[in-house]
């Protein structure tokens, strides 16, 4: 029987990876022995174990249909995703992140919306020495993914006028503190001095015990008025408060959002986060942890569907909750201070830092860097990086933030980008700056459907029926995802599509451009090439009867679901 944190824990039965992990020894399994063996893949009982280190087993889809026919195993291969608090990495960090991406991945590196890094098609006998190569950089992949604090996420913006530095630093700190500290990550692919056997002493997980979390677990820090982050899909969503002198005081603080879901199943929905109170700076990393312990000892380890945080909120209300913190931390909050929220940002383009410096935002298609296509984003970034050593900051959008770059160093700057076919903002129609899609086939073993290959191809179609209306400089959201897991965010989007099957997306309206508000099911299964012509009268009905100033997403949910379909179709 495992043995959970939490009252009555042992009555309780539990799932298959709640077994798995009681069993893998602090994240071990039998890792280390299946990584010594001549085998293109780990077998299933360290499948779910390897996410806490970072890597998915994967194969690619690509092929899988002739393999079979050949009756030749699937190409297995590997995703490795970087964890990177604030999206913040040096120069000679990025410098390796992109050597090794070609020396052991598919040549691309995958800017993910938790501001990490994912190399894509590594194989097997190559994960030892890429995960000592980043360890080499100071770069870990412990707790990108798994049932346990993922990468922390912050707004990337150094602008001059904010304690952006000041909240990159808890970031980090929040990062470290709620980090496991298992030697599994350091025996198993750094070549630890001494493995872990039964006869040792025992180890212990002082935050997380034996099983982890009951499910993964987000963090993110927003500052007023900027939402880039969309701070309310998180589990714990922390809004930067500042005083007179515009130095950090404190956080608001959010808590139970999250954006996975199941198609047909009611029971499962995304959530936006609730207001929990406001605590002094001081206190963040104990309430932090406190908030870990209750979701550590009342999550739901029975079922994986209705495992995240958000759900224990809305079982037990948010009273219960603000209760169970206190009595893991000790102290009270504070009123929610006052909040708004401007036009949220993607900080593409130059923006000032102060001393003479710049920064500039670069938009980077769906978070893939790689060269093809006529334009060079990978070959480009290198040179920029060997040129200027600036500071990187990867962004919430998926787009890249080069900071440090002197006002004289602007025009060089800008002649690399032309020299390499890489697109300013100003080229770069409204309606793919504010697209994202997350990676779907050929690597995501959940994908139902495609999403980055295919979303370049309707953003093009949304582009030239929206110049015909004359709509071609609104701001509208559009996320895509080939599964219904939500990784782009697609359900706070104005227009979200999210794969429901073969080339096929169940469709959502409504979502508002600063991510504080979930769109609505309008259509469950939309044909990828009807995605479009299925929107025309909608974006018809917006010209003709918008209100004024009114955004698009507003438009839709004042229109409400009904109205929505009816209109959808009568096209």
């Amino acid at each position: 029987m495992v043995l959970l944190f939490g009252e009555s824990a042992m009555q309780k039965k539990i799932s298959k990876v709640e077994e798995e992990k009681d069993n893998s020894r602090y994240l071990r399994g039998t890792i280390r022995e299946q990584l010594a063996q001549d085998t293109p893949c780990f077998d299933d009982s360290v499948n779910n174990i390897l996410k806490f280190h970072g890597i998915y087993q994967q194969d690619d889809r690509d092929f899988r249909q002739a393999q079979d026919r050949q009756g030749r195993e699937k190409h297995f291969i590997f995703m490795v995703r970087m964890k990177i608090p604030g999206g913040k990495v040096t120069s000679d960090q990025y410098l390796k992140m992109d050597e090794l991406s070609d020396r052991y991945g598919n040549g691309t590196l995958r800017v993910t919306t938790r501001q990490g890094i994912q190399f894509h098609g590594v194989i097997k006998k190559n994960l030892k020495e890429t995960m000592r190569a980043l360890n080499r950089e100071l770069i870990t992949t412990l707790g990108a993914c798994g049932d346990i604090e993922r990468n922390v996420v912050t707004c990337p913006a150094p602008l001059q006028d904010r304690a952006q530095a000041q909240v990159q630093q808890y970031a980090r700190k929040i990062s470290d503190q709620l980090l496991p500290k298992t030697k599994a990550y350091h025996e198993i692919w750094l070549n630890g001095e001494q493995a872990y056997s039964g006869e040792q002493a025992a180890e212990i997980e002082p935050l997380y015990g034996k099983t982890y979390l009951p499910r993964k677990f987000k963090t993110a820090i927003a500052f007023p008025g900027d939402n880039c982050v969309d701070v309310y899909t998180h589990d714990i969503g922390l809004v930067a408060i500042t005083d007179e002198k515009g130095d950090l005081s404190g956080f608001n603080v959010l808590v139970g959002g999250g954006l996975g879901m199941t198609h047909r199943k009611p029971e499962t929905h995304p959530l936006l986060a609730k207001p929990l109170g406001y605590v002094n700076k001081d206190k963040i990393l104990p309430l932090a942890e406190g908030i870990v312990k209750v979701q550590r000892d009342h999550g739901n380890r029975e079922n994986r569907m209705r495992a995240r945080m958000k759900y224990l909120i809305e079982e037990k209300g948010i009273e219960w909750f603000y209760a169970a913190v206190k009595q893991q931390t000790g102290f009270d909050l504070e009123p929610m201070r006052e909040m708004g929220w401007k036009e949220t940002p993607d900080h593409l383009g130059w923006h000032e830092m102060g001393g003479g410096r710049f920064f500039c935002g670069i938009f980077v298609p769906n978070g893939r860097i790689q060269d093809g296509a006529g334009k060079k984003l990978k070959s480009g970034f290198k040179k920029l990086v060997e040129t200027f050593n600036p500071e990187i900051r990867f962004t919430p959008q998926q787009n890249i933030l080069f900071a440090g770059i002197p006002v004289s160093g602007k025009e060089e700057f800008e002649g690399i980008l032309k020299d390499f076919s890489i697109r300013r903002e100003a080229e770069i129609s409204t309606i793919e700056r504010w697209s994202m899609a997350c990676p779907a086939l050929p690597t995501c073993g959940l994908a139902l459907t495609e999403s980055e290959r295919v979303l370049p191809g309707v953003i093009r179609e949304l582009e030239g029926v929206l110049t015909t209306l004359g709509l071609a400089g609104e701001h509208i959201t559009v996320r895509m995802t080939g599964c219904p897991n939500g990784c782009s965010r697609p359900y706070t989007g104005e227009i979200g599509l999210v794969g429901s099957g073969l080339n096929t997306y169940a469709l959502f309206l409504g979502g508002n451009f600063d991510g504080t508000r979930l769109n609505h099911l309008v259509s469950e299964r939309v044909k990828g090439d009807e995605i479009v012509r299925s929107l025309v009268s909608v974006f018809e009905a917006f010209k003709s009867a918008r209100a004024s100033g009114e955004r698009f997403g507003d438009f839709c949910n004042r229109l409400g679901v009904q109205e929505l379909q009816k209109l959808i179709e009568a096209q």
